[in-house]
């Protein structure tokens, strides 16, 4: 592989308006993406180390300053000391609230039970549930960052709603997943709990209930549950027709008939070399165990 298609590295999957994509980035050149439509074909192969993918603030990259290797298996993308400094001016950690932005309050419906709070800036539309990987959310309320904070804080403290959900439950619910109607069940009785709370910021402009479900935009119908998932490492093949794309979860259909489950949090930082069409996979594939049929499979 020549240097300068080592210089580009995967940047893991974002949504937009348009869909879900795969980024690309290069010290030199900045970002590219490739959309990731059901049904297109994708074929590469992994470098030979993984690379911190540094820190990306106002829409713009800063390249790791180390070049700092990553561990194959970690989530993040980014360095110890570059995830310090993603952190210092944030929203997510409390350190960036003088941000003059609206914000939503959404409640967001990932796993039967338990249908989390958060908040995100009320113009990037939504994109923030979608990254998440939420089947179903409602909005609550619009206002001030401060507004937003504290009605997150009065869900959690008067209804014990969290603020987060263990991604592995999220996966393990969406295949199947529950019927539409009982996610909106769900999100319609905690929205009008929270909205009759007399402790809700005066500033916070209470919104109705609008549920919104991603089945389409996931293409959850063409999820199977015997999906097996890729251990990314380095020199591997992993090849595929997209077949759907949930939050940082890519599922591709293999030439072998297996679906495969590549989590692009572990693609971010790797460079991929284009592989033949059609090439077979020769990543480790994690198939998961049959579900017990009843309580008699427990002996």
């Amino acid at each position: 592989m020549r240097a300068e298609q080592e210089d580009w590295r995967c940047g893991g999957v974002r949504w937009g308006a348009a869909g879900p994509a795969l980024v690309w980035l290069h010290p030199a050149h900045g970002e590219r993406s490739t959309p990731l439509p059901a049904g297109r074909p994708v074929a590469f192969t992994t470098g030979a180390a993984r690379r911190c993918v540094g820190v990306r603030r106002g829409g713009r990259r800063t390249p790791c300053p180390l070049g700092a290797e990553l561990a194959a298996a970690a989530v993040s993308a980014q360095c110890a000391e570059c995830a310090r400094l993603d952190r210092s001016h944030s929203v997510a950690a409390d350190t960036a609230l003088d941000d003059p932005r609206p914000y939503d309050v959404y409640l967001a419906w990932s796993v039967p039970g338990a249908v989390k709070v958060g908040i995100t800036a009320a113009e990037r539309e939504g994109v923030r549930l979608l990254e998440q990987a939420a089947l179903s959310y409602a909005l609550l309320g619009r206002g001030p960052l401060m507004a937003a904070r504290r009605a997150e804080a009065v869900l959690g403290a008067a209804l014990s709603v969290p603020d987060r959900i263990p991604y592995a439950a999220k996966r393990a619910a969406r295949c199947p997943a529950p019927a539409q109607e009982l996610r909106t069940a769900e999100l319609a009785g905690l929205h009008a709990q929270a909205c009759a709370l007399a402790a809700l910021p005066e500033s916070l402009t209470v919104l109705p209930f609008a549920p919104v479900h991603h089945d389409a935009a996931f293409h959850l119908d063409r999820l199977r549950p015997s999906c097996g998932t890729v251990v990314v490492a380095p020199g591997r093949t992993i090849a595929g027709t997209v077949a759907a794309v949930a939050g940082p979860d890519l599922y591709l259909d293999a030439a072998d008939g297996r679906q495969l489950l590549v989590d692009a949090r572990q693609l971010a930082g790797w460079a991929l070399a284009a592989a033949a069409p059609g090439a077979e996979t020769t990543a480790e594939v994690l198939i998961p165990p049959p579900a017990a049929a009843g309580p008699e499979a427990l002996f």
